[in-house]
Formats: C-alpha cells, structure tokens, sequence
C-alpha cells in the first residue's frame, strides 16, 4: 500500500511540477535562461531545499515568454502582458494588451520587410553594374 501511494504522489507531483531539467528538455532552454528569467521575476519556482519546481503556472508563463522573444517583444513587453493575467476578468485585458502589441509589432516588421526589400532591389541594381563594369574593364584589358 505505501509504495502505491508513494508512486501516486510521485506521479501527482510529476504533472503538477517540473525540475530544471525536465523544462529544459521540454522547452529546448538552458538553465542559465530558467534563471535569467526567475532573476527577472517573469518565473517563480518552487523552492525545495536547492531545488526549483516549475508549476504549471510557470510552464504556461515560459510558453508565453518564449512565443513574446520570437516574435520580438520586449521582456518589459512581455512582462505587461504577464502581469494582466486575471482569470476572474476571462484575462480580457491581458488578451487586449497582447493584441495591441502584436498589431504593432507586425507593422514594425512589416516596415522593416519593405525597407529590406528596397535594401535587396539596391544592392541586386549595383551587383549587376559591378558585373557589367568588371566584364567591360575585362574585355577592355584583353583589347
């Protein structure tokens, strides 16, 4: 009965938290990044003695910490947008604030892409006045 119930709770706190390890693998990060963001306050582990414990909380925080990097939020950005977690309000003005920095976002992109595209019709223009140069100063020299 006991080793039952030892493997129940093993397994009850084996969903409910998460070792360093076990985020790492399942978010493909370091623990160096687990602690830059509990240091930063965006994680809260449990403490027990020398070991963090990510609860689900802090599993559904890191997904969304990592979703805010890759499209190029802010951590303050990101930590806005954490903070508003309210579920007693369905999180509306949690979900508002992140649409609102996300259609900013895609305009700053969106910006950036019609600058690169100019970038690259520029650069592709001069690479073939280069090309055109260097073969006519070839076919000049072998004159």
């Amino acid at each position: 009965m006991y080793a039952w119930r030892y493997d129940m709770e093993h397994a009850i706190m084996a969903e409910t938290y998460m070792t360093i390890r076990e985020m790492c693998d399942a978010f493909d990060v370091t623990p160096r990044t687990l602690r830059f963001y509990e240091a930063k306050e965006l994680l809260s582990p449990e403490r027990r003695g020398t070991r963090r414990l990510f609860t689900r909380r802090d599993r559904a925080r890191l997904k969304l910490i990592l979703k805010g990097k890759r499209f190029g939020f802010s951590l303050e950005d990101i930590r806005q947008i954490l903070d508003l977690y309210d579920p007693q309000s369905a999180n509306l003005t949690q979900m508002e604030r992140a649409f609102q920095l996300g259609r900013e976002r895609l305009a700053d992109l969106e910006a950036r892409r019609a600058e690169l595209e100019e970038i690259i019709s520029d650069l592709k223009n001069n690479l073939d006045w280069g090309a055109e140069l260097i073969a006519s100063t070839r076919k000049t020299a072998a004159e």
